[in-house]
């Protein structure tokens, strides 16, 4: 794995042991609810992801990264956990400790049948996705290849300012909270 949180992933059904669980990305931006995303579970699933198809074109990840290609790519960005589901009983610590993140990113345990599918608009992949959302119907813009928070970004796309404006509005917030006394 490249990074700690690259495996944090696949560490939510440790840390939690029953219901349903969400992860994403931290280079994600929500644009509606992701409370909607509960109508969409399904509990015959172990877990539900927008199982994206990667172009062998895309060479260079975000920052600059050489990209890896495996099976299921992309698809552990946003992932919805049924943390009942008996097939996730499957993934050990061992597993978690020792498999190449190519395997845990792939969901090695799981069998296709497994895998529920959620909709392109919420993991939608700016300036990656190959097939286009309108704007409007995009729930989640997810940054995979960078944004604007990276000096110098060049990859510039509609959802730039959006990132821009929300980031401003958290530094806003993180400031104002900072001179709340305790």
């Amino acid at each position: 794995m490249a990074t700690e949180f690259a495996i944090s992933r696949f560490a939510v059904p440790f840390l939690r042991q029953s219901g349903w669980a969400m992860f994403c990305d931290c280079d994600v931006l929500f644009l509606k609810d992701p409370v909607k995303l509960l109508e969409l579970v399904d509990p015959s699933y172990a877990i539900m992801a927008v199982k994206h198809q990667q172009r062998e074109s895309e060479a260079v990840k975000m920052d600059g990264q050489t990209q890896t290609f495996y099976r299921r790519k992309n698809w552990s960005s946003v992932v919805l956990w049924n943390l009942d589901h008996p097939s996730n009983k499957r993934l050990t610590n061992e597993m978690l400790n020792t498999w190449p993140g190519r395997d845990l990113h792939a969901f090695k345990w799981l069998e296709d049948h497994e895998i529920g599918e959620l909709p392109l608009a919420w993991n939608y992949l700016v300036g990656a996705s190959a097939s286009e959302l309108d704007p409007a119907d995009v729930s989640l813009a997810h940054y995979t290849l960078g944004g604007p928070w990276f000096a110098g970004w060049s990859g510039a796309t509609q959802w730039d300012d959006l990132w821009s404006r929300e980031e401003s509005i958290l530094r806003a917030f993180e400031e104002y909270a900072i001179q709340i006394p305790a």
